[in-house]
């Protein structure tokens, strides 16, 4: 995806809106739709039904008539396809899209004279009935895209996003590997030495945030007084986000650019995030300490960088199973949990190397190595077990 700056006139940006709405509309409907769906009742209608099926409803109900089919019927294609990475359980099963939360809609079939350069900084793409829409032209915009998607974030802005196949990043042809070991403090550590960190919010940043939180959660719901600091956090939030981003997107390009071979750590975010808050009759212990930990992860961007990396360095990046890479002597080997002295600090009990302790743990991702209890590779089973008796004959 290349997405730009999209800058549409007042009236421009009410038929956005209302594309959005459309989309926000039809997308309910098929998650409404499927939530009736029990065991028995048959096959769920597929795209071309529901296609059919928003014909029908186009034509009994004019103002839905009014706005863009093509809106509509990629809003239909866009839960299909969210229906599918459900079951090909790659994605979460597709939830209701709420105003302001989830804004946006996508554009099929565009053609080159859809877009066109106006100067060295503004360029304009046509969408359908709001006409030539400007945005800040801060790149080429890919010559094979065939469609683009406008989304609209909680701060207020328009982007638009053509869809193209990015050109892999070549590597040096070196051969050489580097392993990366993703943490809180530091955000990626290399084999190489270097210890890279994730921009985030300044202090005073963070400090004004923290107090606009406070100041939304004593705010009337539906007052204009709660919409007005709202959209100030939400604005913070996506220069904190827009920071990530930017970091991921020049760390990634630079590391598929300077190594043959990436490796990282096999890690599920996904689970390493899960709230400890528990249940009723079983309430999870040390809550508020997990959560900050949650935060510190996502605001790492760990997931982010790999799937970059993976994009941009297609068969170039491996993931390696991080268990016991922490505690391992990337010099001799040895592996005790008595090596980590601290958090930043590695001395081996064995041979006394001593080194940084994420750095440590990324030479060993960068050699490959998965350690499990038994002493063992992660690959290949450990032999360092217990005779077994043999199977009766």
């Amino acid at each position: 995806m290349s997405r730009y700056r999209l800058g549409p006139s007042r009236g421009q940006e009410e038929i956005l809106l209302r594309h959005c709405a459309d989309a926000r509309y039809v997308w309910n409907l098929c998650v409404e739709q499927e939530s009736w769906w029990r065991p028995g009742r048959g096959k769920m209608p597929g795209f071309a039904e529901r296609c059919r099926q928003l014909t029908e409803a186009r034509a009994g109900n004019p103002w839905l008539a009014e706005g863009s089919v093509i809106v509509q019927q990629q809003a239909v294609r866009d839960h299909a396809q969210a229906m599918a990475n459900f079951f090909a359980g790659t994605h979460l099963c597709p939830r209701w899209r709420k105003v302001g939360r989830d804004e946006g809609f996508r554009i099929v079939h565009l053609k080159q004279r859809d877009v066109r350069r106006l100067n060295r900084r503004r360029g304009e793409v046509k969408i359908p009935k709001a006409g030539w829409v400007r945005f800040r032209w801060s790149r080429a915009v890919p010559g094979n895209a065939k469609s683009f998607r406008v989304t609209r974030d909680r701060a207020g802005r328009w982007h638009i996003a053509f869809a193209a196949i990015p050109v892999p990043v070549d590597g040096p042809g070196t051969g050489e590997a580097v392993g990366i070991d993703r943490g809180i403090a530091v955000s990626g550590a290399l084999s190489t030495g270097e210890m890279l960190r994730v921009p985030g919010l300044t202090a005073a940043e963070a400090a004004r945030l923290l107090r606009l939180q406070r100041i939304l959660a004593r705010a009337r719901r539906g007052s204009g007084r709660r919409r007005k600091v709202k959209q100030a956090a939400g604005r913070l939030k996506a220069r904190e986000a827009d920071r990530r981003k930017d970091w991921c997107e020049k760390t990634s390009t630079d590391i598929a650019r300077r190594f043959d071979v990436i490796r990282v750590e096999d890690l599920s975010i996904k689970s390493m995030t899960r709230s400890a808050r528990g249940t009723i009759s079983a309430p999870g212990r040390n809550v508020a300490a997990k959560a900050a930990l949650n935060r510190g992860i996502s605001r790492s961007g760990w997931g982010l960088l790999a799937r970059r990396l993976e994009d941009k360095a297609p068969g170039r990046v491996e993931r390696v199973n991080p268990a016991f890479s922490s505690q391992r002597c990337s010099a001799c080997g040895h592996v005790a949990s008595e090596s980590r002295e601290s958090q930043a600090l590695f001395r081996c009990v064995a041979c006394a190397y001593t080194e940084n302790a994420d750095v440590n743990a990324a030479k060993n991702i960068a050699a490959g190595h998965a350690v499990t209890a038994r002493g063992g590779l992660g690959v290949a089973r450990p032999v360092n077990r217990e005779p077994q008796p043999a199977p009766p004959a």
